[in-house]
């Protein structure tokens, strides 16, 4: 699996995803800077999180922008999969691959720690390795995670099966107390209408290895390395 990472200013979890990538697939990817308007042959594409341009004006709203996303969103309508992780998932909602919008936390707080996230739907590249309805352990850090859209679009989500994954309780409930920071309908990430695109807010990269907690979001890259080899 040939993999490209982008990397904008203010990126910092570039290398986490490329570690992740490696454990999963044992390729090195390709780490790609903004500012470039190609990118190589690649299978999959990931924007890392991070805080692109110091989330001036609006999270990933300058990043939306750079010269490398008019050929990720080429690449994306041609069938390539496209990972949005913190950041990224930002960043593929300002440019219009992803619907919806992230805004601050319902807390009002910046939240760093590991949250449960409920897998609602394994039928896709990415959560092919998970069961609908397993509960993971997985990071989260932001301070703008909190996913909001109009009613209909909610709605055009749900039917049309694009919610990936969910905040839950570490028992699984999909409630108050386990929406880590307000977002509508404890959506954590969700998928483009042919399911080739993810954005997601926690970081699964950051729990594929036991020495950091969690391995939960190693099945995720599993099932990438699998699918694309």
């Amino acid at each position: 699996m040939k993999a490209a990472v982008v990397v904008f200013p203010g990126s910092n979890r570039e290398h986490d995803i490329v570690d992740a990538i490696e454990r999963s697939s044992g390729q090195k990817a390709q780490l790609v800077w903004h500012s470039e308007r190609d990118l190589p042959k690649v299978d999959l594409i990931v924007l890392p999180g991070g805080f692109s341009y110091g989330d001036y004006l609006r999270t990933g709203a300058i990043a939306a922008h750079s010269p490398i996303m008019s050929e990720v969103k080429k690449r994306a309508g041609q069938g390539v999969p496209v990972l949005g992780v913190c950041n990224g998932f930002q960043i593929l909602c300002e440019s219009g691959l992803l619907p919806g919008v992230l805004l601050t936390n319902a807390s009002l707080k910046f939240i760093c720690r590991n949250v449960g996230l409920k897998v609602e739907h394994s039928d896709s590249l990415f959560t092919r390795r998970y069961n609908a309805g397993d509960v993971l352990s997985v990071p989260v850090a932001h301070g703008m995670g909190n996913y909001f859209a109009d009613p209909k679009t909610l709605d055009t989500l749900e039917g049309e099966g694009r919610v990936a994954f969910r905040y839950c309780t570490a028992e699984g409930e999909v409630n108050a107390e386990g929406n880590a920071n307000g977002s509508a309908r404890n959506i954590a990430g969700i998928f483009n209408a042919k399911k080739n695109v993810l954005g997601m807010m926690p970081h699964p990269e950051n729990a594929t290895d036991p020495k950091l907690g969690s391995i939960s979001g190693k099945p995720l890259f599993d099932a990438l390395a699998e699918a694309l080899a």
